[in-house]
C-alpha cells in the first residue's frame, strides 16, 4: 500500500464496500465532509487529465504508467507461470529525485521488494521503469537476481553511465539482498546495454519503456538479447497506438473512471 502514496490507484468498483451506516458528524466538523468530497473529485479530475496525455500522445504521467502495468498483469500474467517470472517495481518509489534526497532509503525499499518474492533462485526479471527526475527521461532497468544480470534499455543513445547514482543504488540493493539471503556472490553484477528500438522525438520514452516490458512479457523471455528481439527491431506509430487502444479498453472494462 505504501507504493500508492502520492499516486492514483485504480480500483474495481465491485471491490469497494461502503459502510451500511455513516456516523453522524458533529456540526462543527461539517467542513471535513466537504474536504473529503472535494478530494475525491480532485482525484477523479486528475486521472482524466492524465489520460488526456495518452490521447494526445504527450508525455505520460505516473498514473498512466502504473495503470498500463496493471493492464499487463491482468491480461498477460495473472493466473499463469508468468507471475513467477516477471515482477514490477513502482516507479513512484525508485527514481532519480528520491535517490538524490535519500539513497539509503531507496536502496532499502528496493531490497524489501526483492525480499517479498517467494523465490529468487530461479531466473526471473524485476522491471524498474526509471525516471531521471523532474519529469525527465525514462529508461527501463530489468534485473535478473539469480544470474546477477541487469539489462538497460534506453530509447535514446547512451548507457547507464548517464545515471551513476541509479546504477550505484541498484548494485548496492542487489548485493545487500543476496547477503540477507545468504547467497554467495559468485561473480560481479553484469550490466548489459540492449540495442533496443530508438525514439525519434522528445515525448515517446514512456511509451517505449512500457512497450519494452510488454514485448518481453509477451515473448516470455528472461534473457533479453543484446540486439533486442528480431520481432521488434523498431517501433512504428502503430505499435504505440496499439498500446493506447489496449489501455483505453482496459479502463472501460475495469470501470476505472
Amino acid at each position: 500500500m505504501r507504493d500508492a502514496v502520492g499516486s492514483f490507484v485504480g480500483w474495481l468498483s465491485d471491490l469497494i464496500f461502503p459502510d451500511a451506516e455513516t456516523p453522524t458528524r458533529p456540526t462543527h466538523k461539517v467542513g471535513k465532509g466537504f474536504q473529503d468530497a472535494s478530494s475525491r473529485l480532485h482525484l477523479k479530475k486528475r486521472f482524466p487529465e492524465d489520460m488526456q496525455q495518452l490521447f494526445e500522445h504527450d508525455e505520460l504521467g505516473i498514473a498512466v504508467i502504473h495503470t498500463y502495468i496493471w493492464y499487463m498483469y491482468v491480461t498477460l500474467m495473472r493466473g499463469t507461470e508468468l507471475c513467477n517470472r516477471f515482477n514490477f517495481i513502482a516507479a513512484s518509489r525508485i527514481n532519480a529525485t528520491l535517490i538524490t534526497k535519500n539513497p539509503t532509503s531507496v536502496k532499502n525499499d528496493l531490497v524489501d521488494r526483492f525480499m517479498a518474492a517467494d523465490d529468487n533462485t530461479t531466473p526471473s526479471l524485476y522491471f524498474l521503469p526509471f525516471n531521471s527526475g523532474n519529469g525527465g527521461h525514462w529508461v527501463l532497468v530489468a534485473m535478473d537476481l539469480s544470474r546477477l544480470i541487469v539489462y538497460y534499455l534506453d530509447s535514446l543513445s547512451g548507457d547507464w553511465s548517464k545515471y551513476p547514482s541509479m546504477k550505484k543504488t541498484v548494485d548496492a540493493a542487489i548485493i545487500k539482498f543476496r547477503s540477507k539471503k545468504n547467497y554467495r556472490n559468485r561473480k560481479d553484477i553484469t550490466w548489459v546495454r540492449v540495442q533496443c528500438p530508438q525514439q525519434n522525438n522528445s515525448v515517446d520514452c514512456e511509451f517505449f519503456v512500457l512497450r519494452f516490458m510488454r514485448d518481453i512479457i509477451a515473448l516470455n523471455r528472461i534473457d533479453i538479447p543484446k540486439m533486442y528481439f528480431e520481432e521488434y527491431k523498431s517501433y512504428s506509430r502503430a505499435h504505440l497506438d496499439e498500446m493506447k487502444d489496449e489501455l483505453c479498453q482496459f479502463i472501460v472494462d475495469q470501470r476505472i473512471i
